[in-house]
């Protein structure tokens, strides 16, 4: 079935003047429009298209109303009934038919009154829409079911295979870059590519060459000529990623290319043109830019066709249990082990003001399936500033307490014992040694060790060795150590 609505009515009437009066009317105002009678209603063969509204006149079958409005509700889905005259059964509807009705009209149907049944028509199937979550499939990417999420997959589903520049803004880690990937992967140029440019973190002096490319020779390095970003997502999806950090001379060829589709290399005097559609991301207030001269008034305009806010973590935490599950997944297939969360760690969790968004969220996962590898997180494994609830039983993290006193005192008395002649840990020979091979001979054995503990996960052997993973994985290079 098709999502998108069509601008079309649907009249069905058995009363022969109204329909061709009401047909006029429809034509007039050049709406798309169905009339039939009941009887041709029951008898079409036509299902599942989608309609606008439906307008029900008079009906001369012996037909109940109940029964009429469930089948539309079944055939024709999501499109709202308006009774232009009271059917004789109206007071005796069910309240699932109730709320299927939109209107029972008293007076004859006008251009002012049509217009205002198609807006209220209008509101009634976004209602319907987002209750029914019928957008959630559509971007795997974009995960959680709070409302603010099915309001964001809303906006884009009616932008999907618009070709109008984007404006996704949202702070920082919301997820701006999944957006414009999810929008890409379910439009028609998901075939072609999807090319990210994060405009802050290219310098200034760079950005010009590396967004429209540069010929051999155009400035000092360019032993060769270079496609841009612009070529490189021709057919696809070009995304700007930090668009307010876009230098001012910069923001005036952007302007052009928006315009006009097309443009040189750095260097170049050919003109190329490109079929991309922009979509842009910034974390700023582009307004307030734009007041204060830092960003050009007619390029945020041109930007800010459809403008898509993503909603910070602290607006949908009734997510965050949903996402911490799709996280250690995720941690799990990257051979971090796989993580459970107890109630309260995840109440916790909920909590947290999360300035840092889901990327701060996401971080957190990695770090504890670290930390913890195939482990159960309480409050007490939380980093401090995550605990917001109290440790429910904290007496079995006591016993742990004692028992690491314990041990402590041991090691103590130990040390106290042989403190007057502690063995040399390593003796050093009459002629010497090579330091450097000693110690390279040492970590490559520990490293092996460490490897063989842990099943050869890098990750765990790396905890083991209280180092960062990258740290083992260039030891284990240099010393040409593999993983059996």
């Amino acid at each position: 079935m098709n999502s998108q609505v069509v601008n079309k009515v649907i009249l069905v009437d058995d009363d022969e003047q109204r329909r061709a009066s009401l047909g006029n009317i429809l034509s007039s105002l050049k709406i798309g429009h169905t009339v039939i009678t009941f009887v041709e209603l029951l008898q079409s063969t036509e299902r599942f298209e989608q309609y606008a509204i439906a307008l029900i006149g008079k009906c001369s079958l012996p037909l109940s109303l109940n029964k009429l409005i469930h089948f539309f509700s079944d055939s024709y889905k999501n499109t709202p009934l308006c009774l232009l005259e009271s059917w004789n059964d109206t007071e005796k509807l069910t309240e699932k038919s109730r709320k299927l009705l939109l209107r029972v009209l008293s007076r004859d149907v006008d251009e002012e009154l049509l217009t205002d049944l198609l807006h209220e028509a209008q509101i009634y199937r976004s209602v319907r829409v987002k209750l029914k979550g019928q957008v959630q499939a559509e971007f795997p990417l974009i995960i959680g079911k709070s409302s603010a999420i099915v309001e964001l997959k809303q906006v884009m589903c009616k932008v999907v295979d618009r070709e109008v520049n984007i404006l996704i803004s949202g702070e920082s880690g919301t997820g701006k870059e999944l957006v414009a990937r999810s929008l890409h992967n379910v439009s028609s140029r998901a075939k072609g590519p999807f090319v990210p440019v994060n405009c802050g973190a290219i310098p200034a002096e760079l950005l010009e060459s590396e967004l429209f490319g540069h010929e051999k020779g155009a400035f000092t390095g360019a032993v060769s000529s270079r496609a841009g970003r612009f070529e490189m997502a021709d057919g696809g999806t070009l995304f700007l990623d930090e668009i307010g950090d876009m230098p001012l001379p910069m923001q005036v060829k952007m302007l052009r290319v928006l315009q006009e589709r097309c443009f040189e290399r750095v260097g170049g005097s050919k003109t190329i043109k490109v079929d991309v559609r922009i979509v842009t991301a910034t974390h700023r207030d582009l307004e307030k830019m734009v007041e204060s001269g830092a960003f050009r008034e007619d390029l945020f305009y041109r930007l800010n066709v459809y403008p898509i806010e993503v909603p910070a973590l602290r607006e949908r935490k009734s997510d965050i249990q949903t996402l911490v599950q799709a996280f250690t997944e995720r941690a799990s297939d990257q051979g971090l082990g796989r993580l459970k969360f107890q109630r309260s760690a995840i109440d916790s969790l909920e909590r947290h003001p999360w300035d840092g968004n889901v990327r701060e969220l996401l971080n957190l996962i990695e770090r504890l399936a670290i930390m913890y590898p195939d482990g159960v997180v309480g409050v007490s494994e939380l980093p401090m500033k995550c605990r917001h609830v109290d440790e429910p039983d904290p007496s079995r993290y006591q016993v742990q307490s004692d028992m690491n006193l314990e041990s402590d005192r041991h090691f103590i008395s130990v040390l106290e014992e042989t403190a007057q002649a502690p063995p040399p840990l390593f003796v050093l020979p009459d002629l010497g040694l090579d330091l450097k091979q000693q110690v390279e001979d040492l970590e490559t054995a520990l490293i092996q060790q460490a490897l063989d503990k842990s099943n050869q996960i890098v990750a765990r052997a790396a905890t083991l060795l209280s180092i960062r993973r990258t740290t083992l994985v260039e030891k284990m290079r240099k010393y040409g150590i593999q993983r059996k």
